[in-house]
């Protein structure tokens, strides 16, 4: 894989419609325009600190396994299994679910399927997606660059829209006349970081970087400048052109964004929009998710069976088909409640945030164990960085369990359920493999 296809897949992956709901809900929790900008520019400070953290664990120990493989390497083969549990039943798989939400209530608007259309729209995408991967990475790779080219070229759509088609908002660098509450800089701050979120999922594919570990790097560093960049801008048109009021007043600021400016077809272009966004972020999260799952198959004998990998195509199969599987049960939970979107982002955020923690402790644990490993890069300002990023992943994992409800509380039930697996079937953890592929 070349460093433009290693681009592609993080940007696809972090840029995706959440881009579309956030700045709303980051405008209605601080005082100024000023303040919205400022929370951007630092959710992108932080996203490179995490960034700089990873680049250094990839390099040195790259493997298709990704986090898997880190902390295996650092806390041993339980936390890996836990970890490799979390990811094929919550982590990953909520993920894939979500984004098929987000592309079914949008496609829905465009074109309706009926009652449970959002449903149906969604459990295509996964099927869909799911069989592109499996014919092979060349092809799930070419499919990825495509929807993140048409992906960015939407964003800037909707930058030039915001700058030149609308009449300028009325907006003022001074705090609102609705001055908020202590806490809710630090609640943007959440927003902020959640809508930065997947650009870790570089690490899955360090093992297949075609010019070495250093290429990892440099796809992490210029995928974060490119990503804040372009939240930065697109934020700055929709102050340009809603004002800080109109934002924080809105439920689809990038629809009210297009309402304005072209009444009911720039509605429907803008949803035609995010659902874009969003099939380019689910295949990229299926196409990384299925690694973990190759990972834990090839490591523990009781996941056997998804530890093949077929070399005619370079995919793990059985792990694809798995974790399609998985997906579509989650999606069949949108049945049962009023937000499918709402009940996978509590279902995915505490668990996703512990293991990002421990991560980031991982860093510390392997320049202790593994002192004389080869470190193509290194972490700058050590220890302090690090710390700052698991500082930052604790703060996160508070807060997904303080303001959530009982989709938190499932995931983490089932995250508990991995940890029970362990005691009652021994057997699970069997190695099979080492891990070092």
């Amino acid at each position: 894989m070349r460093t433009v296809d290693a681009v592609a897949l993080i940007v696809g992956i972090v840029i995706g419609a959440g881009i579309f709901r956030t700045p709303s809900l980051v405008a209605a929790n601080v005082g100024s325009g000023v303040e919205i900008i400022l929370v951007w520019v630092i959710g992108g400070l932080v996203s490179l600190i995490g960034a700089l953290c990873y680049a250094e664990l990839v390099s040195t120990f790259p493997n298709t396994g990704g986090d898997y493989y880190f902390l295996r390497l650092a806390f041993g083969k339980r936390i890996a299994f836990l970890f490799a549990w979390a990811r094929m039943t919550v982590i990953q798989t909520g993920s894939i679910a979500l984004l098929a939400f987000i592309f079914g209530d949008y496609a829905s608007q465009i074109y309706s399927l009926g009652k449970f259309s959002a449903v149906i729209y969604a459990a295509s995408v996964v099927l869909f997606l799911t069989a592109i991967n499996i014919a092979g990475i060349r092809k799930g790779t070419e499919t990825q660059k495509l929807l993140t080219v048409v992906e960015v070229l939407g964003l800037a759509l909707v930058i030039v829209v915001g700058f030149f088609f609308v009449p300028e908002a009325e907006f003022s660098i001074l705090p609102d006349s609705h001055p908020s509450s202590d806490n809710s800089m630090g609640l943007a701050m959440v927003f902020v970081l959640l809508t930065f979120g997947g650009w870790n999922e570089a690490a899955y594919i360090s093992a297949e970087m075609r010019f070495g570990q250093r290429s990892v790097v440099k796809a992490l560093m210029m995928s974060i400048v490119l990503i804040t960049v372009i939240y930065l801008l697109v934020n700055l048109a929709l102050l340009n052109a809603l004002g800080q009021v109109g934002m924080s007043g809105s439920d689809a600021v990038a629809v009210d964004l297009m309402r304005l400016a072209f009444g009911k077809w720039g509605v429907l272009m803008i949803s035609a929009l995010v659902a874009i966004s969003a099939l380019a972020s689910a295949n990229a999260t299926i196409f990384t998710g299925a690694r973990s799952n190759y990972a834990m198959g090839r490591d523990f004998a009781g996941f056997k069976l998804i530890g093949d990998w077929k070399v005619k195509n370079s995919v793990p199969v059985n792990a694809f088909l798995l974790q399609g599987v998985i997906s579509l049960i989650l999606i069949g939970m949108g049945l049962f409640t009023r937000s499918g979107f709402e009940t996978m982002v509590e279902y995915t955020a505490p668990v996703f945030w512990f293991f990002l923690l421990l991560v980031g402790l991982s860093l510390f644990i392997l320049r202790r164990k593994e002192p004389e490993a080869i470190r193509p890069f290194r972490v700058p300002f050590f220890p302090l960085l690090p710390i700052g990023f698991c500082m930052t992943s604790l703060y996160l994992l508070y807060s997904s369990i303080v303001y959530t409800s009982w989709g938190a509380f499932l995931g983490i039930a089932v995250l508990g359920l991995g940890l029970l697996l362990q005691f009652i079937n021994p057997s699970l953890l069997e190695d099979i493999g080492n891990g070092s592929e």
